[in-house]
């Protein structure tokens, strides 16, 4: 394969910089100085350096450094290496990712509420709430979403989850079995289920720190509304203002028609978050 031209140019450089460079022998381990302040740290570097060594050019590693950052060209493993945050993006058609969420009701009864998103449409589907998480009822909970997944079409290969002891063994059998495989997040490292998280605090915050629960069954009509309300209404950013289940409006251009709109405004649960609409 032929080199790229940043790569020739930044290669002739390098020879003209070592043909002023003066000659010296590699530091010792235990006699080479210390890095100053401000001072980068070659790294990947320092593989470059030993090739040029090798071919008998003889030139200071943090020559080597300077020259290829300024042409913008980073280590090649670095360059070859794939980021987390690049797996979620490549994968995110075939990404489910699901927590509990943990909340108290009014009638002093902790409820955990069990959740999926989708990366690629970010839908949510609440799969139930309850007061004693069992094995038996997180293992229906999951059927229930693999039957849901299989009438939608929904080709998954993955599922993200942590590693809370809610989560039973008989769940990664139930998911094995329809071809998706578990990936557990590493201890205390939130930002693996990321996506997940931030659905998390947005139900926090726009739901259940905002309302007085009475007990399950009114939390599950809750969370039942706020569904809905997130899945066909509420505009989401990493979709450019669509919502999971609802496409981005077409824009009204017509000067006629902004003079004469009308703006309809429909409240759920009381007016704890609203959905608004063009009146006909």
């Amino acid at each position: 394969m032929a080199p790229r031209s940043d790569e020739t140019a930044s290669c002739s450089r390098l020879r003209a910089e070592t043909a002023r460079a003066p000659a010296h022998g590699p530091f010792h381990p235990r006699s080479r100085p210390a890095l100053s302040p401000g001072e980068p740290v070659l790294g990947g570097y320092r593989r470059v350096h030993g090739e040029l060594t090798t071919l008998g050019i003889t030139v200071a590693s943090s020559t080597v450094w300077e020259i290829l950052k300024q042409e913008g060209i980073d280590p090649a493993p670095e360059r070859a290496s794939t980021t987390w945050a690049d797996f979620l993006r490549s994968q995110a058609e075939a990404l489910l990712a699901c927590d509990f969420i943990e909340t108290v009701t009014l009638d002093g009864r902790r409820q955990y509420i069990l959740a999926v998103i989708d990366h690629a449409t970010r839908r949510v589907r609440v799969l139930g709430t309850t007061a004693h998480p069992t094995a038996n009822w997180v293992a229906q909970a999951i059927r229930n979403l693999v039957m849901d997944l299989e009438d939608a079409g929904c080709r998954v290969r993955y599922l993200i989850r942590d590693r809370d002891g809610k989560f039973p063994a008989l769940m990664d059998e139930i998911l094995a079995e329809a071809g998706i495989q578990i990936v557990l997040t590493g201890i205390r490292m939130p930002r693996m289920n990321a996506v997940m998280e931030r659905w998390v605090q947005s139900c926090r915050r726009e739901l259940l720190d905002r309302c007085l629960l009475w007990n399950e069954r009114h939390l599950r009509h809750a969370l039942c509304e706020y569904e809905q309300f997130y899945n066909r209404h509420r505009a989401h950013q990493a979709l450019l203002q669509a919502a999971p289940l609802r496409p981005v409006p077409e824009p009204i251009i017509d000067p006629e028609r902004i003079a004469n709109l009308t703006i309809r405004r429909r409240d759920r649960l009381g007016g704890v978050f609203h959905e608004y609409s063009h009146a006909a």
